[in-house]
């Protein structure tokens, strides 16, 4: 694969200090830690070994990856690995796309509270789009689907919200054939709503002092 012209880490290394020093009012060393990472990333300055071919002998060093999880060059092999894995499990059906999203001013509880918020938020999701499936009135079908945590917006504000990818329709509830969704429509996005609305609330309400 080709180097891109124009990498993260260019850009870091190029501005990365000034706008550090820009930035003191908020930045913490969590957020250093990261810059320096990126900056570091398979170059020198975090070693290397060297490769050799076993066919002609030719000699070449690769450098260190610096293995953050906030590396877009460490974390694009992962990516694609992860994309090859999910489209083996691809059924020969179209999908849609849902998504859940939990409101702005839950913003302060999401961050005292992460890994709760996104297990229930992961949880209350799920279920309601089982529930939502195997009605008669909608679908009426077990579904399965995958879901993907997202937590902040392309702006980079704090944005709680899953990703689901469905396959567009299901199992019968007797598991004798498959149940096809209308090509237009999957389901109701009022009743989604309500559903994952009232779910998230009643386990959010026991699950804080």
């Amino acid at each position: 694969m080709d180097r891109p012209l124009l990498e993260v880490a260019d850009l870091v290394r190029a501005a990365g200090d000034a706008f550090i020093e820009r930035s003191r009012k908020w930045i913490t060393w969590k957020h250093v830690k990261v810059l320096l990472a990126i900056a570091r990333c398979r170059t020198a300055a975090l070693g290397g070994h060297l490769d050799e071919c076993t066919r002609c002998g030719h000699r070449a060093i690769s450098y260190n990856s610096c293995r953050n999880r906030h590396c877009p060059k460490c974390q694009t092999g992962a990516r694609d690995r992860w994309l090859a894995a999910r489209r083996q499990e691809l059924l020969p059906t179209p999908y849609v796309h849902v998504v859940f999203t939990l409101p702005r001013h839950l913003a302060p509880l999401v961050l005292q509270n992460k890994k709760l918020i996104y297990d229930l938020l992961f949880r209350t999701s799920a279920e309601t789009l089982l529930e939502v499936a195997r009605d008669p009135q909608h679908l009426g079908a077990e579904i399965g689907f995958f879901s993907v945590l997202h937590t902040w917006s392309q702006k980079l504000d704090l944005h709680p919200h899953v990703h689901c990818v469905v396959p567009a329709g299901g199992l019968s509830l007797d598991h004798t054939h498959w149940v096809s969704a209308p090509e237009r429509f999957f389901l109701p996005r009022e009743v989604l709503r309500k559903v994952f609305r009232g779910k998230f609330v009643d386990a959010l309400k026991p699950s804080l002092p």
